[in-house]
């Protein structure tokens, strides 16, 4: 790791500098699953030797193993349903190019099959009974490849820009593509054999199709959807039924709470749904496909992710975390709703000095549109020095779950507000597409409401007010403070676009496509582009900013925060600028990822003027 670092212009007087201790971190996170298919095992990825691995744990056994995969992250792994391969999605250098690597369960015979060069790989899937991958490779364009994990030999089913593979039809007669931008993606059937291409649902002219696949006998399409309802909904579509086919079938939506994410049994035959309720907590739930029976599963952790059954077992596999709950892997029985978890030695909710429950609050945007967020409370009395938090995305979502940050933050006596600006997914589809184009100048005033909200209501001290956010929470960072001067007391922008400009000529190309949709085109745009890129108006920035990126960032090129250190270097702004060698857009490393979350809170701790008096 290197750090650069720009000395502020005033001497901090040392009584600013007493901090309470910090909550310990716990000695690594478990996520991401993959049970082979008789569901005795389990692999899983987990950071608690320093970088996110390759763990395999026996279902009833105590102690796990890790496999040999070289020092690079791994972001997925995923079981064969032959049971003989594992599939792994490594990260070189944390970069966001990604590469496939296959091994035995054993961890022998380790090998790249596909990411090869400038292509990024993402595995989709597995075909059934063996040990075929659905692979996308994107470079300038995307390219759907079958992979055979055994001998390498690849299949090319088709080209074409924004475009990953899903799902092939167990005949391998058809695949599923989804094509298109970021908010705005639909699905096509490709005919294999002669590569013809077919819309599947009709194009409503709003909303997006993230998730689909084919059912079990492979004349329907199951997808994820928000085209044709406010919610995103479960909906089936009946390829034996003609190209203009009407509003496909609702299988499952709900009115107060959006489908997150869709697990489909390897049989096709049912399906586990992740429910995101207002605020961002989880619901889990079953789904026959042949009965249309749904229930209720008990949720073990606040906020969910990494749903996947067991390929011929009665295994349901979960990522669970909470506010004071690290990410841990939990087992669930799909004829009980039982859950347990993975690991015998934890599960237990952990609470008391390790950290505090945040509150769901309510309030208005300058022009009336709802928000909310989650409010993280120092003990005792407020007000209080506070720091709003700002997600990435933006179609991202601030949720009750495990963040070290705040509970860092917290303990030192700063309030944290982490709000859902408008762009923020999880709200129905007019919230997460209110931010497009020129709709960011109301994203940028939401922060600036957020900031009225806590003064009025007596959490935050004025004048004493800090802003951080990594990735598009970087960039808003940015934007919020040349906007609105004198708001805000200091800021920390991680990774964050400093001007459209520059990003768009530098970061990924594939990246570039998809976010025109959601940014705006950079010729057609250009002028609402740099009216919007903080680079514009840094120099109204003159509050002390910390700057923190991967060196190896190619998503937001590390350029942005070095042009804007550049330039509050030229104008005598306390600032810094933290630099993290063998990092990408994420901070994959524990090391890494800590020194900026130390960073982070001595930097606000300090020029928010967090006293003795306030630690108490």
């Amino acid at each position: 790791m290197s750090v650069r670092t720009q000395a502020p212009r005033t001497t901090l007087l040392a009584h600013l500098t007493a901090h309470r201790p910090v909550p310990p971190l716990p000695a690594g996170e478990d996520f991401a699953p993959a049970p082979s298919p008789d569901g005795r095992r389990v692999a899983y990825l987990s950071d608690r030797a320093g970088t996110p691995a390759v763990w395999v744990r026996d279902v009833d056994a105590a102690e796990a193993v890790a496999l040999p995969g070289g020092d690079e992250p791994v972001l997925a792994v995923s079981w064969s349903p032959d049971g003989q391969w594992l599939a792994c999605v490594v990260a070189p250098g944390g970069a966001p190019r990604t590469e496939l690597w296959v091994l035995r369960p054993d961890g022998t015979q380790r090998r790249q099959v596909a990411g090869f060069g400038r292509r990024s790989a993402a595995l989709s899937g597995w075909l059934p009974g063996g040990a075929l991958m659905a692979v996308t490779e994107t470079a300038e364009r995307g390219t759907a490849v079958l992979v055979d994990a055994g001998t390498g030999h690849r299949r090319v089913l088709a080209e074409g820009d924004l475009l990953t593979l899903l799902d092939v039809s167990p005949d391998g007669g058809s695949a599923l593509l989804r094509r298109g931008p970021r908010n705005a993606r639909w699905l096509e059937l490709l005919d294999v054999a002669t590569g013809d291409r077919v819309r599947l649902l009709p194009d409503t002219g709003r909303g997006s199709t993230d998730q689909g696949w084919f059912g079990p006998d492979g004349m329907s399409v199951l997808a994820r959807t928000d085209a044709f309802s406010e919610l995103a909904a479960l909906v089936r579509v009946d390829l034996t039924r003609p190209a203009s086919m009407p509003t496909p079938t609702r299988l499952a939506g709900r009115p107060d709470a959006e489908l997150e994410y869709v697990a489909p049994s390897a049989d096709r035959r049912r399906v586990a749904l992740l429910w995101n309720t207002y605020g961002g907590r989880s619901e889990l739930s079953l789904l026959d496909l042949a009965t249309g029976v749904q229930r209720a599963v008990a949720a073990p952790g606040e906020v969910l992710d990494g749903a996947v059954f067991a390929a011929a077992a009665d295994l349901l596999c979960v990522t669970a975390q909470g506010p004071v709950q690290p990410r841990e892997v939990w087992l669930v029985d799909p004829a009980t709703g039982t859950p347990r978890p993975l690991r015998p030695d934890t599960g237990a909710a952990r609470t008391g000095d390790s950290g505090v429950a945040p509150q769901l609050v309510d309030l208005r945007a300058r022009d009336g549109l709802p928000l909310s967020g989650w409010l993280y409370r120092p003990p005792g009395p407020g007000p209080w020095p506070t720091a709003i938090s700002l997600h990435g995305g933006p179609e991202a979502q601030e949720r009750p779950g495990y963040n070290p940050l705040f509970q860092a933050l917290v303990a030192q006596g700063v309030a944290v507000f982490a709000p859902n600006v408008r762009g923020s997914s999880g709200f129905g589809r007019t919230f997460v597409a209110a931010d497009n184009l020129a709709g960011r100048y109301g994203a940028i005033a939401d922060v600036a409401a957020c900031a009225d909200h806590l003064v009025d209501t007596g959490v935050a001290i004025p004048g004493r007010l800090g802003c951080l956010g990594r990735s598009y929470g970087g960039y808003l960072v940015l934007a919020v403070l040349v906007n609105f001067p004198g708001l805000f007391a200091a800021g920390v922008a991680e990774c964050g676009i400093s001007d459209f400009r520059t990003f768009y000529a530098n970061t990924e190309p594939w990246i570039a496509a998809a976010a025109v949709s959601k940014y705006g085109d950079p010729v057609r745009d250009a002028d609402l582009l740099r009216d919007l890129s903080p680079m514009t108006r840094i120099d109204q920035l003159d509050v002390p900013v910390l700057l923190i990126h991967g060196a190896n960032d190619t998503n937001v090129p590390a350029g942005e925060s070095a042009q804007v250190a550049q330039a509050l270097a030229a104008r005598d702004v306390p600032h810094g600028h933290l630099v993290l060698t063998g990092e990408g857009h994420d901070f994959l490393a524990r090391d890494n990822a800590e020194t900026a979350r130390t960073a982070t809170t001595a930097w606000l701790s300090r020029h928010l003027a967090v006293t003795v008096a306030a630690l108490g």
